[in-house]
């Protein structure tokens, strides 16, 4: 008979770092024998402030002649972040003006990097943050006063500040998700003790990156950030200045029609929702959930692997395997449950933070420009009712 204990789960084959979470080494700066994309990449916050992007773009006879078949992954990750940055500056450059057709030279190559990464051709929070930093001194931590980013928009501090705290959270989370591992690892042999032990890897890394979130306020004004950060990272779905998507001149699997995608959003990241899956943390449906399955296919692939393992981790009851073990012995051992307890409390809380930070940051900024609405969220989509309403789900989880 078919065993009903689920595999051991390895962050290693997925691609995950126990130190660095989802974040990859040390990103690739700039790529070889690519001056012009080097070039843009550089200078694309004084093209930008200038709003000469575009007309640099259209002016090349190429960005890149060709994909390299010589590079590795960490050269066509930097190849596509600095498209994306492209793509975006030259469709937003000028306010209420979008461009609605890219132009052949920046449409191909961004789709086929994306292609071989298996994500769409849009800036997406693995190019923003992920892949889009490096530290100042080698020898030591990744830490948030030792990392910059490679690549930005305008530039600034505001700007600056906003990703290297997401970029910081990320690798906090790497010991926790490590921890999280043992732990639903521990629950499928019956061990206790690595159940605990990993849940409290897990409070300990979540109580770091709440800390870490808590302190986006201290370099990146609400303000600044919705007028001058917020814009270019808009896509191309749901989007009131661009209700019928974007042209990618000569992709042939496109075949001249508009695409729709999404802008670059933090759900794009697979910390919280890989937090749900371990965790055993239910949803009902709502257009939220919907939202946040279709964010999935911007993540790495890897990543993508990673969460629908963790989610396929089920008891022989259809349970999320570390819950439903815990909630088994909620009265017999008393300490794994105040353990289990304290994870799902701190990700309420992290719940919490990033709802505030909604709020302040996107939904007091009464702006009326159609191309930064309030009502939605970078990805297109209302967020704080369901927001809220994932939160209290959340609680439920451990409520008496």
């Amino acid at each position: 008979m078919k065993s009903s204990i689920p595999q051991p789960l390895s962050l290693e084959d997925f691609d995950i770092s126990p130190e660095r979470g989802f974040l990859p080494s040390d990103p690739c700066e700039t790529l070889p024998d690519c001056p012009v994309l080097n070039h843009l990449s550089r200078e694309m916050p004084k093209l930008l402030s200038t709003r000469q992007v575009r007309q640099f773009i259209d002016e090349q006879p190429s960005l890149l002649p060709s994909t390299p078949s010589s590079w590795h992954e960490a050269e066509y990750r930097a190849a596509m972040r600095i498209l994306s940055f492209a793509g975006h500056a030259y469709v937003w450059e000028t306010p209420g003006q979008p461009a609605v057709k890219l132009p052949s030279h920046l449409a191909r190559p961004w789709y086929e990097i994306a292609q071989k990464l298996g994500r769409p051709p849009v800036l997406s929070y693995a190019s923003y943050a992920l892949d889009n930093w490096r530290r100042l001194d080698g020898t030591k931590h990744i830490q948030l006063d030792n990392i910059v980013l490679l690549q930005n928009f305008l530039g600034g501090l505001d700007e600056e500040w906003f990703v290297v705290v997401h970029i910081q959270i990320e690798r906090q989370a790497g010991p926790g998700l490590e921890g999280l591992l043992r732990a639903i690892n521990g629950a499928s042999k019956g061990k206790n003790d690595a159940v605990l032990l990993g849940l409290q890897d897990l409070a300990s890394a979540q109580t770091t990156m709440r800390d870490t979130l808590l302190r986006m306020k201290e370099r990146c004004d609400p303000y600044v950030y919705y007028t001058r950060v917020r814009p270019y990272i808009h896509g191309w779905k749901n989007s009131p200045s661009l209700p019928d998507g974007l042209i990618y001149d000569h992709v042939e699997a496109y075949a001249l029609q508009p695409q729709q995608f999404r802008g670059e959003t933090g759900a794009q990241s697979s910390i919280v929702p890989c937090l749900d899956a371990g965790l055993g943390i239910r949803h009902a449906p709502d257009p939220l959930t919907v939202y946040l399955q279709e964010m999935r296919e911007y993540m790495p692939p890897r990543h993508r692997a990673f969460l629908q393992a963790l989610e396929n981790q089920t008891d022989s009851q259809g349970r999320a395997v570390l819950s439903g073990y815990i909630h088994d012995r909620r009265q017999s051992h008393a300490e794994l449950w105040s353990a289990y307890c304290a994870c799902v409390s701190l990700l309420a809380q992290f719940r919490e933070i990033h709802i505030g930070y909604a709020d302040s940051y996107i939904n007091r900024q009464h702006q009326t420009s159609a191309t930064n609405p309030t009502a939605v969220g970078t990805g297109g989509t209302p967020f704080m009712t369901y927001l809220q309403k994932h939160l209290d789900e959340t609680k439920q989880a451990i409520a008496v």
